[in-house]
């Protein structure tokens, strides 16, 4: 079913734990001059359901219901979290090719260490640590059917910001028809 417009924009930020996906979800809606949801995996699957990470668990569909909800609103759509590909790759996949306006996909790939890292600088880093951030690392976890851009450690928030910005805007929004000048 089709859903958003030609306006709308769809953005799904992946990465492994600890990575920066929220951040940059927040970042972007406050750099963004539209209306922005954040559809966060962890809020949705473990605050909100409190379902365990497998293959159709109630997250998957939660997570398309609310990003088409927000497109049909009118509101660009950033849905970030470690969205394993074998559990949610076919879901995202289909609300890609259903949304109208652009759907961009990124995953932040970057070295065990570097996540950790950053994951210490969090204000939340007592709430889980090393032992879980390995038993939920993925090395690499390519998303069949979706062109995805990987952002590397190099890469800070601010630039990150600017680029899925400008790449957000690949389809111009069409200017409303000019009444024509006076005679």
């Amino acid at each position: 079913m089709r859903t958003g417009s030609e306006t709308t924009r769809l953005i799904v930020i992946r990465g492994n734990s600890g990575s920066g996906k929220s951040s940059l979800a927040a970042a972007l809606r406050q750099a963004n001059e539209r209306p922005t949801a954040i559809l966060g995996q962890d809020v949705l699957r473990r605050q909100i359901l409190h379902v365990a990470e497998r293959q159709g668990n109630a997250a998957i569909g939660y997570l398309d219901l609310s990003a088409r909800y927000a497109l049909d609103l009118g509101m660009d759509v950033v849905i970030e979290g470690i969205l394993y590909a074998e559990i949610y790759g076919d879901m995202l996949a289909q609300l890609a090719a259903d949304h109208r306006g652009p759907s961009l996909f990124y995953r932040y790939e970057m070295g065990f260490e570097e996540t950790l890292r950053r994951h210490d600088t969090k204000p939340s880093s007592g709430e889980f640590g090393e032992r879980e951030m390995r038993s939920w690392w993925r090395g690499r976890d390519p998303m069949p059917h979706v062109a995805e851009t990987a952002l590397g450690e190099d890469l800070g928030l601010g630039e990150a910001v600017t680029r899925i910005l400008a790449d957000s805007r690949c389809r111009p929004t069409p200017e409303p028809p000019r009444a024509p000048p006076p005679h």
